[in-house]
């Protein structure tokens, strides 16, 4: 299969202030603060769903294409992604806007203070996937990743108009939609992801019960966090896949995304559902392992050790196949 990822593509500029900012704030003066936090700690990195989505695909081998729009300061971020199997010529390249910026200072007690700059993410909206499709032969399936609010509107439009098989992946969005755009962004959906509390908030917005959304989607994906995954489909019993033992936990971040990055490895590999599912635990648990949403490498003789402990030998077999 060929699979898109389309998505936000952004850097985290994460910082530590070693002091409490509630020492700094002036009860009676908080209509006029004005101040300047000196930190001591400074970390850079990769993030963005589509990006983080794609790097997950490229480590497994399923050679990705990652859609979405970055700035002229892209070549850097660019080249890790090439390195690591992403195909990442359908990058739309601002020619006046710097690619998505998160800056956050965390003081003591993990208060945060953060922005999130959207900048050339707003030009996602001007990307055709016609044109990528053109370009790599044809598409298989498109993930629809949280991104500029338009993009994924045109994006899933587009897809239904040339009968393209696409999964809705709202995620951070989610909170900024009204439920009109999120029944437009849903319906027809081959996939449908989310967690366990946006499943609650799209059926929410949408007026629609969970019935109703399993008559309008192929497959309904819900992460349970630590418990796994449960994938439903109408008129069928549920497929729930557990997660594999962590050697610690350290940072969620990213999480999420590195199981849909696994499962949609599975579906390219023509593997069954559960064993995709699977797949995207065992990504899911390396990622909480590690500091950063693509700072963890995937060894292929450590992923299958840890695999076969969790889901058995016939499954590990089957995967290891694809895997090598």
């Amino acid at each position: 299969m060929r699979i898109a990822v389309t998505g936000s593509i952004a850097t985290d500029h994460l910082m530590t202030f070693p002091g409490r900012f509630a020492d700094q704030l002036v009860a009676d003066q908080l209509h006029t603060v004005s101040l300047s936090f000196l930190v001591d700690q400074l970390d850079v990195r990769r993030g963005g769903v589509g990006a983080n989505i794609a790097f997950g695909m490229g480590q497994l081998g399923t050679g990705p294409v990652l859609v979405g729009a970055a700035g002229a300061d892209f070549d850097e971020y660019r080249a890790w992604l090439d390195r690591h199997g992403v195909d990442t010529d359908s990058v739309r390249i601002s020619e006046t806007l710097h690619t998505a910026r998160f800056v956050c200072t965390t003081d003591a007690d993990h208060n945060q203070i953060g922005s999130f700059y959207t900048g050339a993410m707003s030009e996602a909206r001007l990307i055709e996937l016609k044109t990528v499709a053109d370009r790599v032969g044809g598409l298989d399936l498109v993930l629809i990743g949280a991104d500029d609010p338009e993009a994924m509107l045109r994006h899933t439009e587009e897809c239904r108009t040339r009968s393209i098989p696409f999964a809705a992946d709202f995620s951070q969005q989610i909170a900024r939609m009204d439920g009109e755009e999120i029944r437009i962004l849903l319906d027809g959906a081959t996939y449908l992801f989310s967690n366990e509390y946006e499943k609650g908030l799209i059926e929410s917005k949408t007026g629609w019960s969970d019935e109703e959304i399993l008559g309008r989607v192929g497959h309904r994906v819900t992460t349970l966090g630590a418990r796994g995954v449960r994938i439903e489909r109408d008129g069928r019993d549920p497929i729930e896949v557990g997660c594999p033992e962590e050697e610690r936990k350290a940072d969620p971040t990213g999480v999420g995304d590195a199981f849909r990055a696994g499962f949609l490895s599975g579906l390219a590999w023509g593997v069954t559902l559960e064993r995709a599912a699977q797949v995207g635990c065992m990504l899911a648990t390396l990622v909480i392992e590690t500091v950063g949403t693509q700072e963890y490498a995937l060894r292929r003789a450590h992923f299958m050790d840890r695999f076969t402990k969790a889901y058995g030998h016939d499954a590990a077999a089957e995967v290891k196949a694809h895997l090598s």
